[in-house]
């Protein structure tokens, strides 16, 4: 339950940023779009972000046409690191084994910087 709420207010926090935030809009407009998602990795708790400079979508569940897809070992590990979703965080959970990510990394890194503007 916690997870689907921080997932949700994650969504509410990307949309405000969209409108409030030139800095986030510039890099948003910049990467010409993101399609991504968080999920465990049995899937019980999923959502997806589809994100462009034109405004910002966000529903339950797991799209197959996703550029990435962070992969979380459960409830526990994704609201550990997600958190404090540092670079260092999400590479010690992948080390560990608490996070997959599925997808290009370069990925990872545009929304890195995209998240550092919220």
């Amino acid at each position: 339950m916690k997870l689907s709420l921080t997932l949700w207010l994650l969504g509410f926090m990307l949309k405000r940023a969209l409108r409030r935030k030139p800095r986030f809009r510039e890099q948003l407009e910049r990467m010409r779009g993101l399609d991504w998602g968080v999920a465990t990795e049995d899937l019980s708790t999923a959502r997806y972000y589809r994100m462009a400079p034109n405004g910002i979508s966000t529903g339950k569940g797991l799209p197959v046409d996703l550029d990435l897809e962070l992969r979380f070992r459960d409830q526990d590990a994704a609201l550990r690191i997600l958190k404090k979703p540092t670079q260092q965080a999400f590479l010690d959970g992948m080390v560990a084994g608490d996070v997959r990510l599925v997808g290009d990394s370069s990925d990872m890194n545009k929304l890195q910087k995209l998240l550092k503007y919220l």
